[in-house]
């Protein structure tokens, strides 16, 4: 809304409280559930080396995230079979955000 008031123009934003926020919702890593493995930080997915079903060893690299110019490589903490992904590249996250799901 604009209007004129002692002959200064004025700006007033009203909100439209019927808009519902169009943020998605991430699921969050479980604490102390080792098949989940959680963003360490917010940033962007920088690429994903592993799919859905395939066997990892300890120590293979999983995903990459960058974050304030920096790269940081997630790497499996114990052999397993890939479950889900819900990283893609290019995606936001945040801290605690549910990336990869181990069996």
């Amino acid at each position: 809304m604009f209007f004129e008031l002692n002959g200064q123009p004025r700006v007033i934003r009203v909100p439209n409280r019927l808009v519902k926020s169009s943020t998605e919702q991430r699921p969050k890593a479980e604490a102390g559930n080792a098949n989940h493995i959680g963003a360490p930080m917010p940033g962007v997915v920088a690429t994903v080396a592993v799919t859905t079903g395939q066997e990892v060893k300890e120590g293979d690299l999983l995903l990459t995230i960058e974050a304030m110019k920096m790269e940081t490589g997630i790497h499996a903490e114990r052999d397993a079979t890939i479950k889900a992904v819900h990283a893609t590249p290019g995606g936001q996250i945040d801290a605690k955000d549910l990336l990869v799901e181990l069996q």
